[in-house]
């Protein structure tokens, strides 16, 4: 009988035993089961492209809503504790362009962050240097599609890829142009008289875009592709300035969009296309200034009350850049006080803008305010460029799971 009790108690410890290593396998294989994090998502557009790895090899979590930036200085203690909690368990995180900063302060408190899979072409809020003191591996989605040739897991039309002096150009471009023609003929503010209350007709006169002045502030890709619309389209004489601009700059950045460098002035046929000028001569002479500028410390702040004074009480002004190159609170008192026509915004310094932001109110155009249009940063969210971004980083993740080169690195 004994001998039974000892038989039974050597089998109970051997089963126990069992179990103990088969929990602790499953939390070994818990642990090394990497995780990722698909940031801003505000879509729910991204995990059609990841949904081909098996959940044994990777754990995806996708956030559709936004935190505030790290490193903003309205950002409270609590808030950047609330990014480190949400991000410090992952793995490999996937970021939308900037809607998230990565500060070396952030990447320090994550300590199991391996791979920074970022979209677009500027990083300015990532610390790349410390990223690379910390071993995390860095890659970019450049929005040139895929380079082993697989087809997209989300059917969209396809187009081909044009070059910029045949009709080609960024989305940012686009939307620039939409919100430069609903501010100047009153798209928004028509559509919404027609459809309150009142169901008014005709909330006022347009402003003519044909013969304009159109200044760019900032004479880079997008801005030439902007200035090259106006000019082609509506005949708008086009003044640039940037911090380093020249007149041989602007007269090459003409030919590389498809124009002479000389005799696209709807006036003066001896006159550059593109005119390199002053910042004060830009602000006091434009109809319609579009900002396509690099944020940068330097350029924070660049248009301020001393450039708003400067426009005319007419001009629009129009940001599909950044939030900061704006003095947020001298553009609100300009345009509450009606001192210009109007300002569309695709870009602030917060974003998502908070819901009590005064920008979100109804009473712009109203009261002798200006005209303001707003949108949420939809310069870039096209589906050709979302996509392809999310096919990229797909690839590169697929690369980083077989221990293979990552594509497009940063660092």
């Amino acid at each position: 009988m004994i001998h039974n009790h000892a038989v039974r108690m050597s089998c109970f410890i051997r089963r126990v035993r069992a179990q103990h290593w088969a929990q602790c396998a499953r939390s070994m294989a818990t642990q090394s089961r990497p995780s990722m994090a698909i940031l801003d998502d505000y879509l729910d557009i991204a995990k059609p492209h990841f949904s081909h790895i098996p959940e044994s090899e990777l754990s995806i979590t996708a956030f559709h809503d936004s935190l505030p930036p790290f490193n903003h200085p309205q950002t409270s203690a609590s808030d950047r504790q609330a990014i480190v909690d949400r991000l410090k368990s992952f793995t490999i995180i996937s970021s939308m362009r900037e809607r998230t900063p990565f500060p070396g302060d952030l990447l320090r408190q994550l300590p199991n962050l391996k791979l920074l899979l970022a979209t677009g072409t500027q990083f300015e809020t990532f610390d790349i240097a410390t990223a690379t003191d910390l071993g995390i591996s860095v890659a970019a989605a450049p929005g040139r599609g895929r380079t082993d040739g697989k087809p997209s897991p989300v059917p969209r039309p396809v187009r081909p890829r044009l070059d910029i002096r045949k009709g080609g150009s960024h989305p940012t471009t686009q939307h620039a142009w939409a919100l430069i023609l609903a501010l100047a003929r009153n798209v928004a503010f028509d559509d919404a008289a027609m459809k309150g209350p009142e169901r008014r007709w005709q909330s006022g006169l347009a402003l003519g875009l044909t013969g304009a002045t159109l200044g760019v502030v900032g004479l880079g890709r997008l801005g030439a592709a902007v200035a090259r619309i106006g000019t082609l389209a509506w005949g708008m004489r086009v003044l640039c300035w940037s911090e380093n601009l020249t007149q041989e700059r602007a007269d090459r950045k003409a030919e590389e969009v498809g124009l002479p460098a000389y005799g696209g002035d709807p006036v003066d046929p001896d006159a550059p296309t593109f005119k390199a000028v002053s910042k004060e001569e830009l602000f006091s002479a434009a109809d319609v200034v579009s900002l396509h500028y690099v944020l940068s410390e330097r350029s924070r702040s660049l248009v301020g009350a001393e450039e708003l004074a400067q426009m005319k009480p007419s001009a629009l002004l129009v940001n599909t850049s950044r939030g900061p190159l704006i003095d947020d609170r001298a553009l609100h008192e300009a345009l509450e006080s009606g001192r210009i026509g109007g300002a569309a915004l695709d870009v602030f310094d917060v974003e998502p803008l908070p819901d009590d932001s005064p920008w979100r109110s109804t009473t712009w155009g109203t009261q002798g305010r200006s005209k303001v249009i707003i949108t949420p940063h939809m310069g870039y969210v096209e589906d050709g460029i979302m996509h392809t971004w999310y096919e990229e980083t797909a690839e590169n993740l697929e690369r980083w799971l077989r221990s293979e080169t990552l594509l497009h690195r940063l660092n």
